[in-house]
Protein backbone atom coordinates (compact mmCIF):
# COMPACT_ATOMS: atom_id res chain seq x y z
CA UNK A 1 0.00 0.00 0.00
CA UNK A 2 1.20 3.24 -0.54
CA UNK A 3 0.71 6.90 0.55
CA UNK A 4 1.30 9.69 -1.64
CA UNK A 5 1.76 12.94 0.18
CA UNK A 6 0.31 16.31 -1.38
CA UNK A 7 3.24 19.34 -0.91
CA UNK A 8 2.00 22.81 -2.05
CA UNK A 9 4.31 25.77 -2.48
CA UNK A 10 3.24 28.33 0.47
CA UNK A 11 4.60 31.41 -1.32
CA UNK A 12 4.40 34.26 1.30
CA UNK A 13 3.92 37.55 0.26
CA UNK A 14 5.49 40.53 1.28
CA UNK A 15 4.67 44.21 1.17
CA UNK A 16 7.69 46.99 0.51
CA UNK A 17 7.41 50.54 -0.74
CA UNK A 18 8.33 54.11 -0.20
CA UNK A 19 5.41 56.64 2.15
CA UNK A 20 6.78 59.98 1.61
CA UNK A 21 5.75 62.93 4.13
CA UNK A 22 5.64 66.50 2.38
CA UNK A 23 3.72 69.64 3.48
CA UNK A 24 4.76 73.21 4.37
CA UNK A 25 7.07 74.24 7.30
CA UNK A 26 6.26 73.40 10.63
CA UNK A 27 3.23 71.34 10.25
CA UNK A 28 4.72 68.53 12.35
CA UNK A 29 5.98 66.13 9.31
CA UNK A 30 9.32 65.53 11.48
CA UNK A 31 7.02 64.14 14.32
CA UNK A 32 5.15 62.19 12.55
CA UNK A 33 7.93 60.61 11.01
CA UNK A 34 9.57 59.93 14.44
CA UNK A 35 6.28 58.45 15.80
CA UNK A 36 5.77 55.87 12.51
CA UNK A 37 9.01 54.57 12.80
CA UNK A 38 9.67 54.51 16.09
CA UNK A 39 12.97 55.98 15.89
CA UNK A 40 14.35 59.81 16.68
CA UNK A 41 15.18 59.92 12.80
CA UNK A 42 14.20 63.73 12.28
CA UNK A 43 14.96 67.28 14.05
CA UNK A 44 11.47 67.82 15.64
CA UNK A 45 11.58 71.86 17.46
CA UNK A 46 9.17 74.33 17.63
CA UNK A 47 10.96 75.99 15.03
CA UNK A 48 10.07 76.33 11.17
CA UNK A 49 12.95 74.83 8.36
CA UNK A 50 14.15 72.58 11.14
CA UNK A 51 14.59 69.40 8.38
CA UNK A 52 17.16 70.54 5.67
CA UNK A 53 17.75 66.95 3.80
CA UNK A 54 15.69 64.17 2.87
CA UNK A 55 15.59 61.53 5.56
CA UNK A 56 14.63 58.34 5.18
CA UNK A 57 13.40 55.89 8.19
CA UNK A 58 12.83 52.13 7.65
CA UNK A 59 10.37 50.08 9.55
CA UNK A 60 11.18 46.27 9.14
CA UNK A 61 8.79 43.15 9.91
CA UNK A 62 8.88 40.00 8.54
CA UNK A 63 6.37 40.40 5.62
CA UNK A 64 6.90 44.20 4.91
CA UNK A 65 9.09 47.30 4.84
CA UNK A 66 8.03 50.69 4.70
CA UNK A 67 10.59 53.14 3.75
CA UNK A 68 9.08 56.48 5.63
CA UNK A 69 10.81 59.51 4.18
CA UNK A 70 10.83 63.14 6.06
CA UNK A 71 11.58 65.82 3.40
CA UNK A 72 12.16 69.87 4.00
CA UNK A 73 8.99 72.00 4.41
CA UNK A 74 7.35 73.51 1.13
CA UNK A 75 8.35 77.08 0.64
CA UNK A 76 8.96 79.97 -1.74
CA UNK A 77 12.98 80.00 -1.92
CA UNK A 78 14.87 83.48 -1.10
CA UNK A 79 18.12 82.14 -1.34
CA UNK A 80 20.13 78.89 -3.13
CA UNK A 81 20.16 76.83 0.32
CA UNK A 82 15.83 76.65 0.43
CA UNK A 83 16.58 75.94 -3.17
CA UNK A 84 18.07 72.72 -2.30
CA UNK A 85 15.48 72.19 0.42
CA UNK A 86 12.88 72.42 -1.96
CA UNK A 87 14.25 70.12 -4.54
CA UNK A 88 14.36 67.19 -1.52
CA UNK A 89 10.53 67.79 -1.31
CA UNK A 90 9.96 67.56 -4.90
CA UNK A 91 11.96 64.65 -4.93
CA UNK A 92 9.51 62.99 -2.71
CA UNK A 93 6.36 63.23 -5.26
CA UNK A 94 8.47 61.42 -7.96
CA UNK A 95 9.40 57.98 -6.16
CA UNK A 96 6.52 57.80 -3.54
CA UNK A 97 4.28 54.88 -3.51
CA UNK A 98 2.33 56.17 -1.01
CA UNK A 99 2.12 60.21 0.21
CA UNK A 100 1.28 61.47 2.65
CA UNK A 101 0.27 65.33 2.80
CA UNK A 102 0.82 67.18 6.47
CA UNK A 103 -1.41 70.19 7.47
CA UNK A 104 -2.70 71.56 10.46
CA UNK A 105 -5.63 73.06 11.52
CA UNK A 106 -3.92 76.80 11.06
CA UNK A 107 -2.75 77.09 7.89
CA UNK A 108 -5.05 78.09 4.80
CA UNK A 109 -5.69 75.12 2.30
CA UNK A 110 -4.34 77.16 -0.11
CA UNK A 111 -0.97 78.07 0.97
CA UNK A 112 2.29 76.78 -1.60
CA UNK A 113 -0.73 76.16 -4.49
CA UNK A 114 1.86 75.65 -7.32
CA UNK A 115 3.16 72.38 -4.81
CA UNK A 116 -0.29 71.21 -4.14
CA UNK A 117 -1.02 71.52 -8.05
CA UNK A 118 1.85 68.62 -8.67
CA UNK A 119 0.02 66.59 -5.74
CA UNK A 120 -3.28 66.83 -7.12
CA UNK A 121 -1.60 65.48 -10.67
CA UNK A 122 0.35 62.25 -8.39
CA UNK A 123 -1.52 58.58 -9.54
CA UNK A 124 -0.94 57.37 -6.10
CA UNK A 125 -2.70 57.13 -3.25
CA UNK A 126 -2.79 60.16 -0.95
CA UNK A 127 -3.51 60.25 2.75
CA UNK A 128 -3.93 64.10 3.68
CA UNK A 129 -3.18 64.16 7.14
CA UNK A 130 -4.80 67.27 8.67
CA UNK A 131 -2.78 67.41 12.05
CA UNK A 132 -2.98 69.84 15.47
CA UNK A 133 -6.36 69.01 15.79
CA UNK A 134 -6.15 69.65 19.40
CA UNK A 135 -6.09 73.12 18.61
CA UNK A 136 -9.36 73.54 16.97
CA UNK A 137 -12.90 72.62 17.37
CA UNK A 138 -15.58 70.01 15.38
CA UNK A 139 -16.61 73.02 13.68
CA UNK A 140 -13.77 74.59 11.96
CA UNK A 141 -12.51 70.96 11.44
CA UNK A 142 -15.43 70.34 8.98
CA UNK A 143 -15.31 72.99 7.48
CA UNK A 144 -11.44 72.72 6.63
CA UNK A 145 -12.10 69.17 5.58
CA UNK A 146 -14.61 70.13 3.00
CA UNK A 147 -12.07 73.11 2.02
CA UNK A 148 -9.18 70.02 0.87
CA UNK A 149 -11.83 67.79 0.01
CA UNK A 150 -12.64 70.36 -2.88
CA UNK A 151 -8.55 71.06 -3.48
CA UNK A 152 -7.02 67.35 -3.42
CA UNK A 153 -10.22 65.12 -4.00
CA UNK A 154 -8.48 62.16 -4.83
CA UNK A 155 -7.11 62.41 -1.59
CA UNK A 156 -7.95 60.28 1.81
CA UNK A 157 -8.13 63.02 4.53
CA UNK A 158 -7.27 61.63 7.75
CA UNK A 159 -7.19 64.34 11.13
CA UNK A 160 -4.70 63.44 13.56
CA UNK A 161 -2.68 64.77 16.36
CA UNK A 162 0.93 63.76 16.26
CA UNK A 163 1.32 65.86 19.64
CA UNK A 164 -1.09 63.57 21.31
CA UNK A 165 -0.48 60.68 18.86
CA UNK A 166 -4.50 60.36 18.13
CA UNK A 167 -5.33 58.63 14.66
CA UNK A 168 -1.41 57.90 14.37
CA UNK A 169 -2.67 53.75 14.41
CA UNK A 170 -5.18 54.96 11.72
CA UNK A 171 -2.70 56.34 9.61
CA UNK A 172 -0.64 53.59 10.34
CA UNK A 173 -3.00 50.53 8.88
CA UNK A 174 -4.39 52.75 5.77
CA UNK A 175 -0.26 52.73 4.85
CA UNK A 176 -0.22 48.71 5.38
CA UNK A 177 -3.67 48.49 3.80
CA UNK A 178 -2.20 50.71 0.56
CA UNK A 179 1.50 49.49 0.73
CA UNK A 180 2.22 47.25 -2.74
CA UNK A 181 3.36 43.81 -3.11
CA UNK A 182 7.02 43.87 -3.25
CA UNK A 183 10.23 42.20 -2.07
CA UNK A 184 12.95 44.62 0.63
CA UNK A 185 14.39 47.55 -1.23
CA UNK A 186 17.01 47.69 2.20
CA UNK A 187 18.74 45.01 3.89
CA UNK A 188 16.09 44.02 7.14
CA UNK A 189 18.34 45.07 9.95
CA UNK A 190 18.64 48.61 8.31
CA UNK A 191 16.84 51.30 9.90
CA UNK A 192 18.20 54.65 7.45
CA UNK A 193 19.72 55.45 4.75
CA UNK A 194 22.07 58.26 6.46
CA UNK A 195 25.14 57.30 8.20
CA UNK A 196 26.09 57.79 12.15
CA UNK A 197 27.91 61.47 10.92
CA UNK A 198 24.80 62.87 9.48
CA UNK A 199 22.71 62.38 13.16
CA UNK A 200 25.68 63.96 14.56
CA UNK A 201 25.19 66.70 12.54
CA UNK A 202 21.51 67.07 12.93
CA UNK A 203 21.91 67.00 16.76
CA UNK A 204 24.25 69.63 17.30
CA UNK A 205 21.89 71.82 14.61
CA UNK A 206 18.98 70.83 16.80
CA UNK A 207 20.70 71.84 19.88
CA UNK A 208 21.51 75.65 17.95
CA UNK A 209 17.85 75.67 17.15
CA UNK A 210 16.72 75.53 20.51
CA UNK A 211 19.35 77.78 22.35
CA UNK A 212 19.37 80.56 19.65
CA UNK A 213 17.23 83.22 18.50
CA UNK A 214 16.48 84.75 15.34
CA UNK A 215 18.62 84.25 12.20
CA UNK A 216 21.56 82.65 13.59
CA UNK A 217 20.63 78.98 13.87
CA UNK A 218 19.60 79.26 9.85
CA UNK A 219 22.88 80.81 9.19
CA UNK A 220 24.25 77.36 10.76
CA UNK A 221 25.83 74.15 9.14
CA UNK A 222 27.27 71.63 10.87
CA UNK A 223 30.35 69.00 9.45
CA UNK A 224 32.02 65.98 11.60
CA UNK A 225 35.52 66.30 10.48
CA UNK A 226 36.42 63.20 12.86
CA UNK A 227 34.59 60.50 13.71
CA UNK A 228 36.60 57.44 15.49
CA UNK A 229 34.26 54.94 17.11
CA UNK A 230 35.75 52.25 19.67
CA UNK A 231 33.52 49.27 21.16
CA UNK A 232 32.70 51.82 23.98
CA UNK A 233 33.02 55.49 22.83
CA UNK A 234 32.96 57.63 20.32
CA UNK A 235 35.00 60.81 19.98
CA UNK A 236 34.04 63.22 17.70
CA UNK A 237 35.22 66.61 16.08
CA UNK A 238 32.93 68.94 14.57
CA UNK A 239 32.37 72.19 12.97
CA UNK A 240 30.14 74.58 13.37
CA UNK A 241 29.72 76.84 10.36
CA UNK A 242 28.49 80.47 10.31
CA UNK A 243 28.28 83.43 8.02
CA UNK A 244 29.44 86.11 9.51
CA UNK A 245 32.21 86.93 12.58
CA UNK A 246 29.52 88.59 14.50
CA UNK A 247 27.91 85.09 14.21
CA UNK A 248 30.71 83.69 15.64
CA UNK A 249 30.88 85.30 18.67
CA UNK A 250 26.73 84.80 19.63
CA UNK A 251 27.67 80.79 18.65
CA UNK A 252 30.75 80.60 21.47
CA UNK A 253 28.91 83.80 23.78
CA UNK A 254 30.81 85.33 26.65
CA UNK A 255 33.96 82.89 27.88
CA UNK A 256 32.50 80.43 25.45
CA UNK A 257 29.67 79.61 27.88
CA UNK A 258 27.16 79.49 24.71
CA UNK A 259 29.18 76.86 22.72
CA UNK A 260 29.50 74.87 25.94
CA UNK A 261 26.17 75.01 26.62
CA UNK A 262 25.21 73.32 23.42
CA UNK A 263 28.01 70.78 23.41
CA UNK A 264 27.11 69.59 26.58
CA UNK A 265 23.26 68.95 25.59
CA UNK A 266 24.36 67.31 22.01
CA UNK A 267 26.75 64.87 23.93
CA UNK A 268 23.73 63.77 26.16
CA UNK A 269 21.61 63.65 23.39
CA UNK A 270 24.41 61.41 20.74
CA UNK A 271 24.90 59.15 24.31
CA UNK A 272 21.31 58.25 24.29
CA UNK A 273 21.36 57.65 20.27
CA UNK A 274 24.66 56.01 19.87
CA UNK A 275 24.17 54.17 23.89
CA UNK A 276 28.13 55.11 24.31
CA UNK A 277 30.20 57.51 25.42
CA UNK A 278 30.71 60.40 23.75
CA UNK A 279 33.88 62.58 23.48
CA UNK A 280 31.88 65.96 21.50
CA UNK A 281 35.18 68.85 20.53
CA UNK A 282 33.25 71.36 18.86
CA UNK A 283 34.79 74.40 16.89
CA UNK A 284 33.13 77.58 15.42
CA UNK A 285 34.21 79.00 11.25
CA UNK A 286 32.85 81.77 9.32
CA UNK A 287 32.20 80.54 5.87
CA UNK A 288 30.90 83.69 3.76
CA UNK A 289 27.62 83.09 2.73
CA UNK A 290 27.85 79.21 2.02
CA UNK A 291 23.67 79.29 1.75
CA UNK A 292 24.22 81.01 -1.73
CA UNK A 293 27.23 79.22 -3.11
CA UNK A 294 26.94 76.24 -5.43
CA UNK A 295 30.38 75.02 -4.42
CA UNK A 296 29.38 75.21 -0.61
CA UNK A 297 26.28 73.50 -0.77
CA UNK A 298 27.46 70.80 -2.18
CA UNK A 299 30.58 69.94 0.04
CA UNK A 300 27.67 69.90 2.82
CA UNK A 301 25.82 67.65 0.88
CA UNK A 302 22.89 69.93 -0.39
CA UNK A 303 21.02 68.66 -3.85
CA UNK A 304 21.30 71.56 -5.96
CA UNK A 305 19.60 70.14 -9.40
Amino acid sequence: MRFFVCTKEIKIMHKAGFVNIVGNPNVGKSTLMNLLVGERISIATFKAQTTRHRIMGILNTEDMQIVFSDTPGVLKPNYKLQESMLNFSESALADADILLYVTDTVEKPDKNSDFISKVEKLDIPVLLLINKIDLSNQEALTKLVEDWHQILPQSEIIPISAKAKFNIDAVMKRIKDLLPDSPPYFGKDQWTDKPARFFVTEIIREKILLYYDKEIPYSVEVVVEQFKETPKNIHINAVIYVERESQKGIIIGHQGKALKKVATEARRTLEHFFQKSIYLETFVKVDKDWRNSDKELKNFGYQLD
